[in-house]
């Protein structure tokens, strides 16, 4: 198992420090009520005009939904996913209650889904989420209606031991996590200006 907090250059919440996006999963089954308290995260996050555009179809390892979300991911994800308990995909409803396109709807399908990252990770579990998958294929295979589009995949579980990974990827769980620093995007003034606050 690798431990790889953010290393801050303030000091953040401990949950935040701890996330991150392995690919080695050990299989362990996930327990309903954790499930249930991510999903609850997902429910009370923002949006605008409270349009709470999110939606998630979730799969267990080894049910036909867990292997039609499989069958979305690109070869690459498929190499690391398949030891994952539970894999799903955000799904965003693109229009508002008029017919007028939601400007905000990816924002905030994004927003639920850090909002059950959170909640994972303080669960003990970790979230990876993914853009490699065919959202065409996505939207012919669960017969997501128009008004609604697949936004990306993501896949849940415990830590797992890097043998279970293909030696090219062992590599990249193993390298070190990096961010910009603050004033390559906190910006005051004008953009691309450095921010005083900072």
């Amino acid at each position: 198992m690798t431990e790889k907090k953010a290393k801050t250059v303030f000091p953040i919440h401990e949950i935040l420090e701890q996330r991150w996006s392995p690919r080695a999963f050990d299989g362990k089954k996930i327990e309903k009520e954790k499930i249930q308290r991510m999903f609850e995260a997902a429910r009370w996050s923002p949006s605008a005009s409270n349009m709470q555009p999110w939606s998630f179809i979730i799969g267990e390892h080894g049910d036909a939904t867990f292997k039609k979300i499989f069958e979305t991911l690109v070869e690459f994800n498929q190499l690391w996913v398949k030891t994952a308990p539970l894999a799903g995909i955000t799904v965003g409803k693109i229009n508002t209650s008029d017919g007028n396109p939601n400007p905000w709807s990816w924002y905030d399908v994004g927003q639920a889904i850090a909002h059950l990252s959170f909640q994972a990770t303080h669960e003990g579990l970790f979230v990876h989420q993914m853009g490699g998958f065919d959202s065409k294929q996505a939207r012919e295979i669960f017969n997501i209606p128009e008004g609604f589009e697949a936004i990306s995949a993501f896949a849940i579980g415990n830590m797992g031991d890097l043998k279970v990974l293909h030696p090219n990827l062992q590599k990249l769980e193993t390298k070190e996590r990096e961010r910009k620093n603050m004033d390559a995007f906190v910006f005051s003034n004008n953009f691309g200006e450095k921010s005083t606050l900072i």
